[in-house]
């Protein structure tokens, strides 16, 4: 796809496509499972297993492997002698900073397979690459599934091949530039087949569709810069924590990466926690800005961070998804694509009405937006842990959707409204030149 390709030269190892694909495929495998190995390979050296066989530290990894793409874990424990003592429960609770190891592996794994194909050839080396991964997949799932810990075989063949095909794709489209050099659809072509009028509302559409995004992005960092300070200030409880699990040093060392594949997923946790719908951290208990009601937690010394007790402060955190959203606004009036206004405003001669009924209009529409990619931020970052109270851990996902498209709705109203005073002052800077 590249320049190579068009004067006739594929760039690649000098294998069929499908294999060269089934070979990138099994790199990603590797690598990413070597992620979980090493980490616990080096602890069970140290003696922190204790008298367990390498065979189980192996399916240990495996089991580690398989939830870092999602599929779930059904868990038994038995409690008493009879059946009726057999407490049961499934682990769903995706590390999203560790899915992102897969991902990325795949996306330098694209990149190199479009180099080396054709546009009408990158269908062999995208297909080798899915069996593969997802035999891959399917061989964990059979040969780590143990009594207490089994791994059901259709999840364990088809998710891990979600975040590795997402990879794929991305990097494939990264390095030809253009979906028609990819699959050989050109969009502008289709674009340029449509009326003024759809163009018009289609650039609308795409632009309310990043607004949304953008506030979602904005408010999500400021979460997270929020989390972070949290975490600085509550650090000396943290620290309690890891010193009475007494993990050692290269036990400590895996805890810490273990916690920070779930970073990702406690900044979600955050940004639903800002919005003012909170999150669960069990059956029964809640942290909102209002307040925090949780029952004893485990020995994680990252939840050592969490607010506790009754906070003054707390509704103040409510405003980072308005800052969020008067970012959107501000930046919808920079993309200068409010053709709907401009409609609006011809069918409607009063501007007093054209106006805000516009406005209006985006902030719904950019509330929607960031709605619904937050909603699925938040689905992706909750789940269960299995057995006991922890069963219901993150937020719920359609209320702190409803809370964050809501409070990020009115921002790009203000936001919107304010932009055109914001960029006139811009142009009033007179522009210095060159050595002044």
């Amino acid at each position: 796809m590249n320049t190579k390709a068009a004067r006739g030269q594929r760039d690649g190892l000098p294998m069929p496509l499908g294999l060269q694909g089934a070979f990138e495929a099994a790199q990603v495998f590797v690598i990413s499972a070597l992620v979980i190995v090493v980490p616990l390979a080096a602890v069970w050296f140290s003696g922190g297993f204790a008298e367990k066989d390498m065979s189980v530290i192996a399916r240990l990894a495996g089991q580690a492997w398989l939830v870092m793409h999602g599929v779930p874990l059904h868990l038994s424990v038995t409690n008493g002698p009879s059946s009726a003592s057999v407490e049961t429960g499934t682990f769903n609770l995706l590390p999203l900073g560790l899915v992102l190891i897969p991902f990325f592996l795949s996306w330098r794994a694209g990149r190199r397979l479009a180099r080396a194909s054709y546009t009408d050839q990158l269908w062999q080396p995208l297909f080798g690459a899915i069996v593969v991964y997802a035999a891959a997949g399917l061989a964990t799932g059979f040969v780590c599934s143990i009594p207490g810990v089994e791994a059901p075989l259709l999840p364990s063949m088809l998710l891990p091949v979600i975040p590795a095909g997402l990879g794929l794709v991305v990097g494939a489209r990264r390095e030809a530039g253009s979906w028609g050099r990819l699959i050989g659809v050109n969009a502008a072509d289709w674009i340029a087949k449509t009326s003024q009028d759809q163009r018009w509302a289609g650039s609308y559409a795409w632009t309310v569709v990043r607004s949304g995004f953008v506030a979602l992005v904005a408010a999500l960092s400021l979460s997270s810069l929020l989390l972070a300070v949290n975490i600085a200030a509550r650090w000396t409880d943290v620290i309690g924590v890891y010193q009475g699990l007494r993990a050692g040093a290269l036990g400590g060392a895996a805890l810490t990466l273990g916690q920070l594949g779930f970073v990702p997923n406690l900044a979600a946790w955050s940004l639903a926690w800002s919005s003012g719908a909170g999150f669960n951290l069990g059956v029964g208990s809640t942290v909102t800005p209002l307040g925090t009601a949780v029952a004893p937690v485990p020995p994680i010394p990252l939840l050592a961070a969490l607010p506790a007790g009754n906070l003054g402060w707390g509704f103040a955190a409510m405003v980072i998804p308005v800052l969020g959203g008067l970012l959107a606004g501000w930046f919808f009036v920079r993309a200068g694509e409010n053709h709907f206004d401009e409609w609006l405003s011809l069918k409607v001669r009063r501007r007093w009405l054209s106006l805000p009924g516009s406005t209006l209009f985006l902030g719904v529409a950019a509330g929607v937006v960031a709605a619904v990619l937050s909603g699925i931020l938040f689905w992706l970052s909750g789940g269960s842990i299995g057995l006991g109270r922890l069963t219901e851990v993150g937020p719920n996902p359609l209320t702190a959707a409803l809370w964050l498209g809501a409070e990020v709705g009115a921002g790009v109203v203000l936001g919107s409204l304010a932009g055109p005073w914001l960029e006139a002052d811009r142009a009033q800077v007179p522009l210095v030149k060159r050595g002044e």
